[in-house]
């Protein structure tokens, strides 16, 4: 298309208002250089476009047929902007987070509160889902980022920003209460009927790796899909849960429940926001990003 864009947008208010001076007035222009945009674009097209009455003028035949289009088109771009508009000064945008279980309830969760309550106009979705489903989601382009657990395959060079530290434990009931006071070996797990999380979670992984390299292994009497069961099947006595500390901590306030104590504590963990710096975020995604403490 050889014709200036800007014709058809001088023709979209000429077609508007019927109106060269109303036209020349919306644009902020002079009439006469509304008048020449008109004669190139009709010059271009090789046909009249307008022709003049008493009051203003009127669109030809072709003039209204290129009209019709002109205007859907125009109108558009006009409806873009204001969206782009909205979508930049947040009155309006959706964002994308992925987390699991653990990341949306011991950390995400309370932020996503304080953002909704700041910008109710903007779609919040959580993707729930392990670290390692989070990640290929991240480098899918199917969330904005992510908040995951360590330790990770860091496989795609995502950036990784650590925002608190999480502890790993055994905790158990009232049956399993001989097993208080002294420390004990890891060792001894291999004869308690130990429950975990079933899958290839991040949590599951660090705490097997743990103890495999300290020459223990074992069969989980239950594997079950969340931590929340997890401490639920522990209260009841049915066995020894591997979870991390923070699903207990109400537990073991009130009694119901007790961390084992080993001769060493298994190393601290970590939660991190993960994002793709190849991928820039929305602005809605960034104001949410920089709504997360980074310690």
């Amino acid at each position: 298309m050889q014709t200036n864009l800007e014709y058809y947008k001088i023709f979209y208010y000429v077609s508007k208002y019927n109106s060269i001076s109303l036209a020349a007035e919306a644009l902020s222009i002079s009439q006469p250089a509304v008048s020449q945009a008109v004669k190139h674009l009709e010059s271009d097209l090789s046909c009249a476009l307008f022709v003049r009455t008493s009051k203003g003028v009127r669109l030809t035949k072709e003039g209204g047929l290129l009209a019709e289009y002109v205007r859907k088109g125009y109108e558009t771009i006009l409806t873009g902007e204001k969206k782009l508009s909205e979508m930049l000064n947040l009155d309006a945008g959706e964002i994308c987070v992925g987390a699991s279980d653990m990341t949306l309830q011991f950390y995400l969760l309370p932020y996503l509160e304080a953002f909704h309550d700041a910008f109710p106009q903007i779609k919040v979705t959580v993707t729930n889902a392990p670290t390692p489903e989070t990640l290929k989601h991240l480098q899918d382009g199917k969330i904005d980022f992510g908040i995951i657990s360590t330790p990770v395959n860091n496989k795609y060079d995502f950036k990784m920003t650590p925002v608190r530290k999480i502890q790993d434990v055994f905790v158990a009931g009232k049956k399993f209460e001989y097993l208080k006071g002294g420390k004990l070996s890891y060792k001894e797990l291999e004869n308690l009927p130990v429950m975990c999380l079933e899958g290839s979670t991040s949590t599951r992984k660090y705490v097997e790796d743990y103890l495999a390299e300290r020459g223990t292994f074992v069969r989980p009497e239950f594997e079950l899909a969340t931590s929340d069961m997890l401490i639920q099947f522990a209260v009841r006595n049915l066995g020894v849960a591997s979870v991390v500390s923070d699903f207990a901590e109400k537990y073991i306030e009130n009694g119901e429940l007790f961390v084992l104590k080993f001769d060493r504590a298994i190393p601290e963990r970590e939660f991190c926001i993960v994002s793709n710096e190849r991928a820039p975020m929305s602005a809605a995604a960034e104001k949410l990003y920089d709504f997360l403490p980074v310690p």
